[in-house]
């Protein structure tokens, strides 16, 4: 099935609050303009050089989201462009988006990651690291970002019941965190759910699914 089909197939049963992330790394422009033909504009990728190349050759009105693990040096190439960063897993990390952003006249919106799954190899923060991050003092001082929400990454299981009490307790995060009055938080988004999951993440709440394989078919890491 062409990529635009499978697109309009998932957008065909997603509510109206749940935005689409096409997850397009390690795709060629080709096959992201065929998407973009089919009226997506929401693309993520986990790279940001990856990223950076193909904002550099591709519509404007597109909104790139970065989905994958930040390392703070390679915030810069990003800062002028990016439209929400998924993976802020650290204060260190809100430190340096806030500095760039800052050196281009930008309020970048970001998402806390909330380590939800039970696997070593997933970031992402405790709900409770989370809370202290935002009722700090030099959090308060940052200018040039916005916590627009959550991101989680369920464990990889066939456990249903596992991947949704995962789900869950981002949810749980989400609202807990919503409670707080705080100037540069906007709480509206929860980004969970991927191809194999996101009929189940849009049941436990997400506002916001990332998906890849079910649009684009197979990665391809060859060239990677």
């Amino acid at each position: 099935m062409s990529i635009s089909k499978n697109l309009n197939n998932i957008k065909s049963i997603l509510p109206e609050h749940v935005t689409l992330v096409a997850v397009s790394k390690t795709k060629p422009v080709s096959d992201l303009m065929e998407a973009y033909h089919a009226d997506q504009r929401v693309f993520g990728e986990n790279k940001i050089q990856e990223m950076v190349d193909k904002h550099d050759i591709m519509p404007k009105d597109i909104e790139w989201h970065m989905i994958g693990h930040v390392q703070r040096n390679k915030v810069k190439y990003m800062a002028g462009f990016v439209s929400l960063i998924h993976g802020v897993d650290n204060f260190k990390l809100l430190s340096e988006i806030n500095k760039q952003a800052k050196k281009h006249d930008r309020i970048i919106d970001c998402l806390l990651q909330i380590k939800i799954a039970s696997e070593d190899s997933k970031f992402g923060m405790t709900p409770n690291e989370a809370l202290e991050i935002l009722q700090s003092k030099d959090f308060s001082e940052f200018q040039n970002i916005r916590i627009t929400g959550v991101m989680g990454m369920a464990t990889f299981t066939d456990n249903e019941s596992q991947i949704k009490q995962e789900f869950k307790l981002l949810k749980s995060t989400f609202e807990d965190l919503k409670k707080l009055k705080i100037p540069n938080c906007e709480l509206q988004t929860v980004s969970m759910g991927m191809s194999g999951d996101y009929p189940l993440a849009i049941d436990c709440g997400s506002t916001m699914i990332r998906v890849g394989s079910s649009i684009f078919g197979s990665r391809n890491y060859s060239n990677q």
